[in-house]
């Protein structure tokens, strides 16, 4: 069976059933695919066992090559390409440089996390975004489970985790 096509959704009205759900469908070895809710849900990734983001490392690493950037133009400009005395300052004024080095960090760091997660988050604008179920833009929570993954359950085994979960439907969602 291919992966990304057949999935069971559970829907779920309300947060706090989803939370316990996705910890009892998780301790009873069913492998949640993804988890998908109108708002966001305080603790549900917890929950999911995601770890934490490394957003934060590459948003570090694009800042620091803006500094590096920054320092560089202003000083190659002022000491090499177009030295101008201005004031009776050095050519390597660093505290004239901190407006522009903190401006380029800020830019380059934002624009470098943006880019990050929409590479990590396979956020392409020529993609076409799967549709789970309409109402989990409205009012209720899905929990997509990917047959595939599931190979050692029964569909109808895995549909009754999901029902005594507390799940008010349960269906099936095929992708071509």
């Amino acid at each position: 069976m291919e992966r990304d096509k057949n999935f069971i959704l559970g829907v779920y009205d309300d947060e706090d059933v989803l939370l316990h759900a996705v910890s009892e469908v998780r301790t009873s070895g069913v492998k949640i695919h993804e988890v998908y809710t109108p708002y966001p849900v305080h603790g549900l990734e917890d929950v999911l066992g995601y770890k934490r983001s490394r957003l934060p490392i590459a948003a570090f690493l694009f800042g620091m090559l803006g500094t590096t950037l920054a320092l560089t133009m202003q000083l190659y400009m002022m000491r090499f390409d177009w030295p101008m005395i201005i004031g009776g300052k050095d050519h390597a004024a660093i505290p004239d440089f901190i407006p522009v080095t903190f401006e380029l960090t800020v830019l380059l760091a934002a624009f470098g996390m943006v880019g990050v997660f929409m590479i990590s988050s396979n956020l392409k604008p020529w993609a076409q975004p799967r549709i789970f179920d309409l109402r989990s833009t409205d009012d209720k929570h899905i929990m997509a489970i990917d047959i595939a993954n599931n190979t050692s359950m029964e569909v109808a085994k895995i549909q009754e985790i999901l029902k005594s979960s507390g799940a008010t439907e349960v269906n099936n969602k095929s992708f071509e």
